[in-house]
């Protein structure tokens, strides 16, 4: 990665300088705020993965459309509470959608809209940097709800 220096002059004051983007981390005018703003794509980005259990259903989904009950058996330590809950907020966000099939008793069949399977490169990379940061920064065996930063943390 490269490293874009200020285009400030040295010794003014930075309240009146320019700051000089990275034009690859910042493309455009919605990633250049001073605060997480929720027009910008990163924050959108990150919004969409947010919360617990919500990257593993996403990855079964993109595997196909699936079942309530599947996505249970595919996620056993998943409780249906938290699970209707992930499904519900992906489907307020436009990710997913669902489809009551008919019989009895009542099945409902999720699947991914193009939005949702837009999210898949971001996974992809989510996955191999965390294996970067895993590799790059050990750290002593932690329970498996705690994420493992390693020297990353204060």
């Amino acid at each position: 990665m490269r490293h874009v220096a200020s285009e400030q002059p040295a010794g003014t004051g930075n309240q009146t300088g320019t700051h000089g983007w990275d034009e690859e981390l910042v493309p455009d005018a919605r990633g250049r705020t001073r605060r997480p703003e929720s027009d910008c794509p990163v924050e959108t980005a990150l919004a969409a993965v947010a919360g617990r259990w919500t990257t593993l259903v996403l990855r079964e989904l993109m595997g196909g459309p699936r079942g309530f009950t599947e996505l249970r058996t595919l996620l056993p330590e998943l409780s249906a509470k938290v699970l209707s809950e992930r499904l519900t907020a992906l489907r307020e966000k436009g990710l997913v959608t669902a489809e009551r099939l008919p019989g009895f008793p009542v099945r409902t069949r999720y699947d991914l809209t193009e939005a949702g399977r837009s999210l898949r490169p971001l996974l992809v990379t989510l996955y191999a940097t965390g294996a970067e940061l895993q590799r790059l920064t050990p750290a002593p065996a932690l329970s498996p709800r705690e994420p493992r930063l390693g020297r990353l943390g204060p």
